[in-house]
């Protein structure tokens, strides 16, 4: 969440354009977990406050001398130089004495500065004024220092609130000779000038950024002191000394280099150190790589490109025999499976290689069949037939179950012509004065054979819920 006084925009939570104190954009944020908490001494509360300036950049102790109590938030004014400037309240009670602690600072130090009162409404105004000159006359100071050729970058300006002193943060290779600089500035700007170099890394935090992991550099979010970095520390992660690559936004070595640093020491504690070379028969074997994710490390012969993995174990017992003056005649590597190799399966193979066009065609012809099949027999189940392939046609007389032809049809007489169906072909001809809907028996069907039955004959009901085969069927 983004807030005015970061200068990325709004909050999206509580809507307060950045006055609701949380400091949830400020990197040197410190939350007061025991702001609520009552105690039973109030004469031994810690009477220092941790005062933020310049949009949470740089942050100092001040003792408050006052009978006011301070919140989180507050603007109070301060002890400057030739007068007086205004910072916002970050921190208070208990937890001042452990950043106190953390920063190396006493607290009954006589150099900590005072806090005057709490800010008026005309001290405000005055101090975002000088707030809102800062990029003009940093601007103003750039081109100055290029006229001069000076081999320094300004790159901060932070006005005193009175507008009687002001201090610019530069970077430097060197050291720089700016008092011609400085007798400008004096002449340029009214005020006094303080110069005070900081690091490279300093300013990467000031400016911000992205890194190569996608996310907002370390420095400018949640990380505020700075560890050395050294190269031996890729070394021990087995990573390539790539000075693109392990550089930051700033030009130096990556700080996120020391963070599993530790962990990588702890898991090469069990590696051998005297094992960097290996005597065989077929000569010296060096060292080039460990893998402490699979307890490997490998080796490599002269006059040979392989590599060998070998186990920790078998590593010893090598170096054992070459203590006594031996060689040994192999080095054993074992057998390293590849990740693709190892997913695929045999019998998934020979499936595939059994499946072919042919294949293909007949099952899609058998899913045709069955279709076609099971079309017909729900024909004959709707029609209320299911004679089979070979069954005779009917005598001229025989009854047959209605089927639905509306509410007032009746049954039809033995002469009756039924409207013709879809019979295919070459179907063969009907029973004797009957003619009765063909079914579909494919392509190739011949005709029925005569066995006719009696004239009298009744045909069992197919319904069993059905009283006489001549009762209407209702769908």
């Amino acid at each position: 969440m983004g807030c005015g006084s970061c200068g990325t925009g709004t909050p999206n939570g509580c809507k307060s354009n950045g006055g609701c104190s949380t400091g949830g954009c400020n990197r040197l944020n410190v939350h007061d977990w025991l702001m609520n908490l009552p105690f039973s001494d109030p004469e031994s509360n810690c009477k220092i406050v941790e005062v933020s300036f310049k949009q949470g950049s740089r942050k100092e102790f001040y003792r408050n001398t006052t009978l006011q109590y301070f919140e989180k938030g507050d603007y109070v004014t301060l002890e400057g130089v030739s007068g007086y400037d205004v910072g916002e309240v970050s921190l208070t009670g208990e937890l001042v004495r452990i950043q106190m602690k953390k920063k190396g600072v006493e607290e009954f130090s006589p150099e900590i500065k005072k806090i005057l009162r709490r800010s008026n409404d005309r001290e405000i105004e005055s101090f975002q004024i000088s707030k809102s000159r800062e990029k003009e006359i940093l601007a103003r100071s750039r081109a100055i220092s290029r006229s001069l050729n000076l081999q320094m970058k300004l790159s901060e300006v932070e006005i005193q609130a009175d507008g009687k002193k002001a201090t610019f943060f530069y970077t430097a290779d060197d050291r720089v000779d700016f008092r011609e600089l400085i007798k400008i500035f004096a002449t340029d700007f009214k005020f006094k000038v303080e110069m005070r170099q900081i690091g490279i890394r300093q300013e990467a935090a000031k400016v911000g950024g992205i890194g190569s992991c996608g996310r907002e550099l370390c420095c400018s979010t949640w990380l505020n002191e700075f560890k050395s970095v050294n190269t031996t520390a890729a070394r021990y992660q087995n990573l390539s000394i790539n000075q693109t690559k392990l550089s930051g936004q700033c030009g130096r070595l990556k700080c996120c280099l020391n963070y599993e640093l530790d962990t990588y020491l702890d898991a090469l504690q069990q590696f051998p150190d005297y094992a960097d070379t290996l005597d065989t028969a077929m000569g010296t074997a060096h060292l080039i790589k460990k893998d402490i994710f699979k307890n490997l490390m490998w080796y490599v012969l002269p006059n040979n490109n392989k590599h060998y993995p070998l186990t920790i174990q078998r590593v010893k017992e090598i170096k054992k025999i070459n203590q006594q003056g031996q060689k040994v005649d192999e080095l054993q590597a074992i057998e390293i499976v590849n990740s693709k190799q190892k997913e695929a399966e045999p019998a998934f193979v020979e499936l595939v290689g059994q499946i072919s066009l042919q294949t293909l065609e007949k099952n899609d012809r058998k899913k045709r069949d069955q279709q076609r099949n099971s079309g017909q027999a729900g024909n004959r189940n709707n029609r209320g037939e299911d004679r089979g392939p070979q069954q005779g046609p009917r005598g001229p007389q025989q009854n047959r179950p209605a089927q639905d032809r509306g509410p007032q049809q009746g049954p039809r007489g033995p002469q009756q012509n039924r409207p013709p169906q879809n019979r295919g072909p070459q179907q063969g001809p009907r029973g004797p004065q009957q003619n009765r809907p063909p079914q579909n028996r494919g392509p190739q069907q011949g005709p029925r054979p005569q066995n006719p039955r009696g004239p009298e004959q009744n045909r069992p009901p197919e319904n069993p819920s059905e009283g006489s085969p001549t009762a209407p069927k209702n769908d």
